[in-house]
């Protein structure tokens, strides 16, 4: 029987995926596990299971009595650890009977929109996809868009960022003052990525009076891809991959965002190389965080605004992570902060709250947002937490594509809305 061209080459496509699917960890029967420390003896007790064994993998940090953690749990470990927690007292919920089912990759027509070379924001893009749309932007752009290299990383790849300047061989265009947005430094949380570029083509296509006021008037660093290694792990072994891919051991990775050279490793972060908030052996241990810095620090005197993209929880932060001391300049960080959080609501009434990372989230010393705030001194450093919010548990890591858009729409919002407001308080 003949077969209709484009039904042969889908036919064909879903084999091909299917191969490379098959090389990716699956979840089946995995329960998920909502667990609420309630004590000093009950967190002891938690923290000594982070990283023990690959049958347990925490998806949130083990921090504070009285935050929830969500646990994903091997079924052959299910019973052991359901004893573990019942003789400890560990209050729990069972969430998911199998996390598989929460875990489905993308539908076979986003795939072969991808292939087709269609760069869009319905859909979540691999690494080369978005390397390749980023050199393109250069060339369609020539006059605003350069490419740039913002660090290596272990296993020998770029991170590429993007460099948005209007009117760039102009002699005013070297005192702009700079803005820098950081996404994808933890590799499942897809969305921040996606946001990331989102807000790169809003800069260059938006028509909106508004929008090419913000995008001409200053200087634009954005790196999508922060950790490149861990995001291309996510898209062929292990879609929960949080750290880098450098070898400790048994184990693998550090977090990026605990081995900045701020106040490392005081608070919030974990000693043992298989947990998923391992700091590394030092500060800027990691060749990302250590090149990305290296390059930042080229700009330091220029920036005036850092912005790091993370999910999820629908939160809005600022420094410091390593103490509940409030910054310096705590009053016009809480101005900017309560403009972001009005502007961010209006589209889809999306609903945001946060603080000092210490007091809204947890303690988490060597964050990226410290250093810029901290290091070199950009008065203005937040970290969004994007969607979904925090009752959404652990599927957050798989945000629907089809919130990318209306995500990216309500953050430019939110970042207009900011840098408006900082331009009316001195720095």
């Amino acid at each position: 029987m003949w077969l209709p061209f484009t039904l042969i080459v889908l036919i064909g496509l879903a084999s091909t995926i299917s191969c490379a699917r098959a090389e990716l960890l699956r979840y089946d029967n995995y329960h998920v596990y909502q667990l609420q420390p309630n004590n000093s003896a009950h967190l002891a007790m938690l923290k000594k299971l982070d990283g023990s064994s690959d049958s347990l993998i925490f998806l949130d940090p083990v921090q504070n009595v009285g935050t929830k953690i969500n646990v994903l749990v091997a079924p052959k470990r299910v019973a052991n650890f359901m004893s573990t927690l019942e003789r400890a007292e560990v209050p729990y919920q069972l969430m998911e009977e199998n996390a598989q089912k929460r875990l489905d990759v993308e539908e076979l027509v986003a795939d072969a929109n991808r292939r087709q070379g269609e760069y869009t924001w319905t859909e979540y893009h691999e690494l080369n996809d978005t390397y390749a749309w980023l050199h393109a932007l250069a060339e369609k752009y020539p006059k605003q868009v350069s490419v740039f290299v913002a660090g290596k990383t272990y296993e020998e790849r770029e991170i590429l960022g993007v460099k948005i300047a209007y009117d760039s061989s102009s002699a005013d265009a070297t005192a702009k003052r700079g803005i820098f947005i950081e996404g994808g430094m933890h590799a499942r949380e897809w969305i921040s990525p996606a946001t990331s570029t989102y807000i790169i083509n809003q800069l260059l296509t938006n028509s909106d009076e508004r929008v090419h006021k913000i995008a001409e008037s200053y200087v634009w660093y954005i790196v999508p891809h922060a950790n490149p290694d861990g995001y291309v792990y996510t898209h062929t072994r292990n879609r929960l991959w949080r750290k880098t891919r450098t070898p400790y051991g048994s184990c693998f990775g550090a977090d990026p965002n605990r081995n900045w050279d701020f106040h490392w490793n005081e608070v919030g972060s974990s000693n043992n190389p298989c947990s998923d908030t391992y700091a590394g052996p030092q500060a800027f241990s990691e060749i990302e965080t250590r090149t990305l810095a290296e390059f930042i620090n080229t700009l330091k005197g220029e920036l005036f605004f850092y912005v790091s993209f993370h999910s999820y929880s629908q939160l809005l932060l600022f420094p410091y992570g390593h103490t509940s001391e409030l910054p310096p300049n705590y009053k016009n960080l809480k101005r900017v902060f309560d403009v972001a959080l009005s502007a961010v609501s209006k589209r889809y009434g999306t609903k945001y709250t946060g603080g000092n990372i210490y007091d809204a989230i947890y303690p988490a010393a060597g964050a990226s947002v410290d250093w810029a705030y901290g290091e070199i001194d950009v008065p203005y450093s937040y970290c969004f937490e994007l969607r979904p919010s925090g009752n959404s548990l652990w599927t957050g890591f798989r945000l629907p594509a089809d919130q990318i858009i209306p995500t990216g729409e309500e953050i430019m919002d939110s970042l207009m809305a900011m840098i408006e407001e900082i331009g009316t308080l001195a720095t």
